[in-house]
């Protein structure tokens, strides 16, 4: 479908990830509708794309529903916001572990539900899950992450099949580890030699590709994670242990420390 004159919604538009989605489809001509936590973030960016900002907490698990009644029918739902959940399952609180099911589970699957309701009646609309690699390669000190975005990638592929006859467009976009924003970039780890990053900007070209060329999935990542999430899709096990011969328990580690504020 084309962007153009069509109303987008944008979660976890506070974010560098988010801001950057929200500003690629303004510039293909979208009118959009930002959400975060944060006013001093929305306000202003919404200000700037000469759309709107709608307040909410989506850890809350009354504000998805709140969220589509305040923001009235979309053409185009984003589902962008998401937790780290990273670390090890053992240690994770279990409030913790609820949020990040709500936010990058829950929320999403919520949102797509009363999304589509209007879109399938229009026979109009597309939504997009902005998920993860990390839903297509299982890594240890990841366990509650990979399950989020495992089942955020099933969800995805089921929901275009249920959909697609009446008109509205499902998409999966899954980068790997963005440089310049995100969570990721917070933590300030650094990678595994021969990874690769990205940009938030790649993620948002990306997001728009999706929606003109309905496409199912799209893999915003580096050469070594894109050929990495194909080989562990048919050789678990192995992919498993070159991750752990090439760093990866440490790089888990470290990464989990520096997200730990972010559950």
């Amino acid at each position: 479908m084309k962007i153009a004159q069509m109303t987008a919604l944008v979660t976890g538009a506070t974010g560098g990830i988010g801001q950057a989605i929200a500003r690629d489809l303004a510039e293909h001509g979208a009118s959009v509708v930002l959400t975060g936590r944060r006013a001093d973030v929305l306000e202003p960016l919404a200000v700037e794309l000469g759309g709107r900002a709608i307040v909410a907490d989506l850890t809350d698990r009354a504000a998805a529903a709140a969220l589509m009644d305040e923001c009235g029918p979309v053409d185009i739902l984003v589902a962008n916001a998401g937790l780290p959940a990273s670390g090890s399952l053992v240690d994770y609180p279990l409030d913790a572990l609820d949020r990040a099911l709500d936010v990058n589970l829950r929320a999403p699957m919520v949102l797509a539900r009363l999304a589509a309701e209007e879109m399938v009646s229009r026979r109009r609309g597309h939504l997009v899950f902005v998920s993860s690699v990390g839903g297509k390669i299982a890594a240890g000190g990841a366990s509650v992450y990979n399950a989020t975005k495992f089942g955020l990638r099933g969800f995805s592929l089921a929901l275009r099949e249920d959909l697609r006859p009446h008109g509205v467009g499902v998409s999966g976009v899954y980068p790997g580890f963005v440089r310049d924003a995100g969570m990721f970039a917070d933590a300030n780890v650094t990678l595994p030699r021969g990874i690769g990053t990205l940009t938030a900007r790649d993620v948002a070209r990306a997001v728009s590709r999706a929606v003109e060329r309905d496409l199912g999935e799209v893999d915003v990542a580096s050469l070594p994670l894109r050929l990495g999430a194909r080989f562990a899709g048919v050789a678990p096990g192995l992919s498993a242990r070159i991750q752990r011969l090439g760093g990866g328990e440490r790089f888990a580690r470290d990464l989990a420390d520096g997200q730990r504020d972010k559950r």
